[in-house]
């Protein structure tokens, strides 16, 4: 045992001895836990266990650090915070519980983070929707919440089913946005979540976003260190604006009212802040391209036939690649990991081989694709399509990905002959 464990076990002893519900002398199992870098824990020996994404998620918390948890259930979020209850009672988090709504869990759990604690919270599609008001004051009051969202549908008639609109509303908000692909990221990009989110130059909040059922209750193997380790706590000082206390409001507003009184004044401030906000968005793709190790994946990388996707579409287009190997064609594969920073630079050199490009997405929307096009206008002579794009909750198969590049080349082959 470590110092630093031995010296934790030692002064939890003496501060819980007396916890309603629990035996004399009872420890927090977070108190056990030994502190050690990110960088070290991404290097320790890893067990891998089949699991959900629910349960990788509570892994990933239970090496966390929390400070406080909120939440309000709505699948299919619900059951991965229904597990950080369970590490609440062991003592992995520090404080939690249920808020009587979505708007009121953004709104105290904000008040949790600028008050300088580690603070987690989650949802699923109209709960975010719901508490997107409390949820896009977050950037600029420079709380850096980690937000696990599990995708749901929004739009009506209601399913409880996963579709990725919701993240489309998320990405001009001034949040760090990542979008997992399976049960592994599950664990792993929440830790990352705290770690950048926290940077002092950074101090932003950040959702882990994965698409609901296909990960959160669906089985995948997960690699993962050994519940005794934890990464080290938020340093509640180390902010781009000074933690709440009494005299320290949240933010600058709070405290001199005669900046609102000033039309002129009060714009100008909220100009500069933006930019200043979007700023720490750019700044933060240098800590997720360390601990990420790349903004983006690349599947061959030389192929002239491209499949851009985020989220659960990536494990499809992976099947797809490797079938279309199986037939002799090489189509290359680029994951997008954090849609917030962009990896603009990245996608670009990425994709310069790229005659032909789809976008699959679960989404209606196409918002992965209005990215693409935005980043690649001028940059990429290459064809890019929309699609293919399923939504509602359906799947994808991965069939339908090997139809449309089938039908593209049909059709190029055809105007080939004119």
């Amino acid at each position: 045992m470590s110092p630093q464990t031995a010296e934790a076990k030692s002064n939890s002893t003496s501060k819980h001895v007396n916890v309603p519900g629990k035996p004399e002398g009872w420890v927090p199992a977070g108190d056990l836990q030994e502190i050690v870098t990110l960088e070290e824990m991404q290097k320790l020996p890893k067990e891998t266990i089949f699991m959900t994404g629910s349960e990788a998620a509570r892994e990933s918390i239970r090496r966390a650090n929390v400070d406080m948890a909120i939440a309000y259930p709505i699948t299919p979020q619900s059951e991965t915070m229904q597990q950080a209850g369970y590490l609440f009672d062991e003592g992995y988090i520090k404080d939690y519980y249920r808020a009587e709504e979505e708007i009121g869990t953004m709104s105290a759990i904000s008040g949790a983070s600028r008050a300088g604690v580690r603070s987690l919270t989650a949802t699923s599609g109209p709960g975010l929707m719901r508490g997107t008001e409390a949820i896009a004051s977050w950037p600029g009051a420079r709380t850096p919440i980690v937000m696990l969202n599990m995708c749901r549908v929004i739009n009506t008639p209601l399913a409880i089913q996963p579709d990725n609109t919701e993240i489309s509303f998320l990405l001009n908000t001034g949040m760090l946005v990542m979008h997992a692909e399976n049960q592994q990221d599950f664990f792993d990009w929440p830790l990352i979540a705290f770690i950048v989110s926290e940077e002092v130059d950074v101090t932003l909040p950040c959702t882990v976003s994965v698409d609901g059922f296909f990960v959160t209750h669906a089985r995948g193997n997960v690699a993962m260190c050994d519940k005794k380790y934890k990464i080290p706590p938020r340093d509640g000082w180390r902010n781009a604006v000074p933690s709440m206390d009494n005299e320290n409001p949240p933010a600058r507003i709070s405290r001199d009212a005669p900046i609102q009184k000033s039309n002129f004044i009060s714009y100008h401030m909220h100009a500069s802040w933006q930019q200043e906000v979007f700023s720490a968005v750019e700044r933060s793709a240098k800590y997720f391209d360390k601990y990420l190790g790349g903004l983006i994946e690349v599947v061959n990388p030389d192929a002239e036939e491209m499949i851009i996707a985020s989220g659960a579409a990536v494990s499809q287009a992976r099947e797809a690649v490797r079938q279309e190997e199986e037939k002799g064609n090489k189509v290359g594969l680029i994951k997008v990991k954090t849609i917030r920073p962009w990896p603009r630079e990245q996608i670009i050199a990425a994709a310069k081989h790229a005659k032909v490009i789809l976008v699959p997405e679960f989404n209606q929307t196409g918002w992965l694709h209005k990215d693409v096009c935005t980043t690649l206008y001028g940059k990429s002579t290459a064809s890019i399509y929309p699609g293919p794009r399923v939504f509602g909750g359906m799947t994808m198969p991965t069939e339908l990905i090997l139809d449309w590049l089938k039908d593209i080349r049909e059709k190029n082959t055809s105007r080939n002959h004119f």
